[in-house]
């Protein structure tokens, strides 16, 4: 019983494997260059967007140092 069972766990295991090759068989390629220039003018139109390139203006800025109080 125990090798009918292991041969019934192996063919689970190579139809899942069958599934998941003509899941990956089925996706859309594309070439790199094609993806590379895509992934550039996308970056290059939103270049203004980005806060790590511009900066963010102190007022809007959650994690600026908090200002120093003196008493005199």
């Amino acid at each position: 019983m125990s090798s009918s069972s292991s041969a019934s766990s192996s063919l689970v295991l190579a139809q899942k494997a069958v599934k998941q090759l003509r899941v990956e068989a089925s996706v859309r390629r594309i070439k790199v260059s094609q993806a590379a220039a895509e992934l550039k003018t996308f970056c290059l139109q939103n270049a203004h967007k980005d806060p790590l390139l511009m900066g963010v203006p102190s007022s809007d800025n959650p994690f600026r140092p908090p200002k120093s109080c003196a008493i005199l």
